[in-house]
């Protein structure tokens, strides 16, 4: 157990050391205020304060893990080693960096909370974010630091046995649409019939009523591929539904179709199924929690998991609604058009709400790679090597890689050529050195 001294014993405080410790490390970690108890532990412990006691592990302390609220913060970036930090506290603390600190203003998003332009769905903008401007956008820099962190406390304590944790794959699936032909009724048919012949599409239109004859299979119905893949993998993929109404930014199948109401269930027996909340859900309470009943009332379960249509999040209340709805899980914590780690970490957290100052329940489950990014690169190779390297990253801080692809990103057609093997090597690596 690490024993931690401080003048304050904060909500921030808790919940950062709770999570690098705890979470990332799998040590147990306790506070104290008192000196006296503080000097009687005769196993890890360490002073997070402004001065040291004496000559213990000393961490000088930044003070935004005892502030309320968002502040305008000046923020210095320096490399540190192979990587990079914030927070420089000087030469009398066992760390060059306030770790804890740093940690905290990168999971609790505190720079999205700040004034920000943003883009066209109205989303924080990779570009915008520190991780970004400085450089660091491609590592899991939270992790890093925590294992700089044990391996100095491993220097002070050389008799203490830390455990290890493993390398994990989670894969997320998303269905914004299930099928690209069939069941999406006359009217829309008949719509897509007349745009192929307006923009000249005819091997499109023969595919179209090849499909919608029976003599072909739909190209986004890639469903049996995906739960074939599931049974040779130990943990559940997560696989997410869009089912609201019809939209100019959400096209899927009606939920009142029986097919798609079939397909769901089908799926949910081998795969968790959650919910891909549909754009205008961001905004209206009472949207997302119809669309919550509506897909309850398919898998017969409660839902424990969530996806923003467009990966659109407005901290805090996206999360606030979700922890409303006793929703357990989000997924939405990434950029589209960037690979990377938007909360700088590579293992699940609690959402932290800063204007309330409270750790909730709600386990944020970043993902770090979509497949659209992969498409910046030419050749199957080149994607090879980028996904690679960003394996590579999680694996070596022994984090959770979390990868989303689309369903259709499995079919035949030309610009998802290769995708299929990538998915099947990013699963692979579990089981690779």
């Amino acid at each position: 157990m690490l024993l931690v001294y401080s003048h304050s014993i904060s909500p921030r405080l808790k919940y950062i050391f709770k999570q690098i410790c705890t979470r990332i490390l799998n040590l147990e970690v306790k506070f104290t205020t008192k000196v006296e108890s503080f000097i009687a532990h005769d196993s890890l412990k360490l002073s997070y304060t402004m001065q040291p006691l004496g000559s213990e592990f000393h961490i000088r302390s930044h003070q935004i893990l005892f502030e309320q609220g968002i502040s305008d913060l000046d923020i210095s970036v320096s490399s540190w080693d192979e990587t990079k930090c914030f927070f420089f506290n000087g030469d009398k603390s066992s760390m060059p960096f306030d770790i804890f600190a740093a940690s905290f203003y990168l999971l609790s998003r505190y720079e999205e909370y700040l004034p920000h332009v943003k883009d066209e769905f109205g989303r924080f903008s990779a570009e915008d974010s520190l991780a970004y401007k400085h450089g660091f956008l491609h590592e899991p820099v939270v992790d890093i630091w925590a294992f700089k962190f044990r391996d100095a406390l491993k220097q002070r304590f050389p008799n203490f046995s830390f455990t290890e944790r493993q390398y994990r794959v989670r894969p997320v699936i998303d269905v914004p649409m299930a099928y690209y032909f069939i069941q999406k009724g006359v009217l829309r048919t008949i719509g897509g019939t007349f745009n192929d012949i307006i923009n000249l599409k005819l091997k499109r239109l023969y595919q179209r009523y090849m499909v919608l004859m029976g003599f072909k299979k739909d190209p986004y119905d890639t469903f049996n591929w995906i739960i074939n893949k599931q049974k040779k993998f130990n943990s559940k993929f997560r696989i997410f539904f869009l089912i609201g109404k019809y939209s100019t930014y959400d096209k899927n199948i009606s939920i009142n179709r029986k097919k798609f109401v079939s397909l769901i269930k089908s799926v949910a027996d081998y795969v968790t199924v959650g919910l891909k909340a549909s754009y205008f859900a961001l905004s209206d309470f009472k949207t997302l929690k119809t669309e919550k009943r509506s897909i309850e009332s398919v898998i017969n379960t409660d839902l424990e998991c969530s996806r923003n249509s467009f990966s659109r999040l407005n901290l805090p209340n996206t999360y606030r609604d979700l922890i409303e709805l006793e929703v357990r899980e989000d997924y939405t914590m990434g950029y589209v058009n960037h690979a990377g780690f938007r909360a700088g970490t590579c293992t699940p957290f609690l959402f932290y709400d800063i204007d309330y100052e409270i750790q909730t329940p709600l386990v944020i489950y970043p993902y770090h790679l979509m497949d659209y990014t992969l498409l910046d690169y030419n050749s199957l190779l080149d994607k090879k090597e980028a996904l690679s390297r960003l394996i590579q990253k999680v694996k070596a801080v022994k984090g959770t890689f979390i990868p989303v692809f689309h369903n259709y990103t499995f079919s035949s057609e030309e610009r998802w050529k290769g995708f299929r093997e990538l998915f099947s090597d990013i699963l692979n690596s579990e089981h690779e050195n």
